[in-house]
C-alpha cells in the first residue's frame, strides 16, 4: 500500500535523528507551544482565579470576596491575591490566616500596598 500524502518530504529533516535526540527534539517543541500559554498565566489573572486560590490557602469563600475586590480596587490583583496574603504575612511576621483576615476586615491594605511599589 502507498502513502498519498506527503508524509516522506515532512520526515526528511527527522530521518537521521537518534532516539535521544528525536526525544530532546519533541521536548523543544513542546516547551514552545506552552511558553505562551505559561505566559499568559503568569501575566493575567481574573478575580475568580485569585478568589480560588484564596479558597484553597483555606479562606471561606465569604472571607475571599472582600479580599480579592479590594486587591482590585488598589490594583494590586495582578500581583496574586495568594501572594498579597503571602507577603504581608511575612512582613509582619504572623501567619496567613491572620493576614488574610486583617485585609478582609479592610486593615493593613497601607502597608501591604508599599510591599509592591515598584522602586
Amino acid at each position: 500500500m502507498n502513502r498519498t500524502d506527503d508524509f516522506t518530504e515532512r520526515r526528511e529533516h527527522l530521518k537521521d535523528m537518534s532516539d535521544a535526540r528525536l526525544r530532546d527534539y519533541f521536548w523543544e517543541l513542546v516547551e514552545k507551544a506552552v511558553d505562551p500559554l505559561l505566559k499568559l498565566g503568569y501575566e493575567n489573572t481574573s478575580p475568580s482565579i485569585e478568589r480560588s486560590v484564596l479558597l484553597r490557602m483555606g479562606f471561606s469563600s465569604t472571607e475571599v470576596k472582600p479580599i480579592v475586590e479590594e486587591a482590585q480596587v488598589r490594583g494590586l490583583l495582578c500581583h496574586g491575591a495568594g501572594n498579597i496574603v503571602y507577603k504581608l504575612a511575612k512582613h509582619k511576621g504572623i501567619g496567613i490566616r491572620e493576614a488574610g483576615l486583617a485585609l478582609r476586615d479592610g486593615r493593613l491594605w497601607d502597608e501591604t500596598a508599599v510591599l509592591f511599589e515598584e522602586g
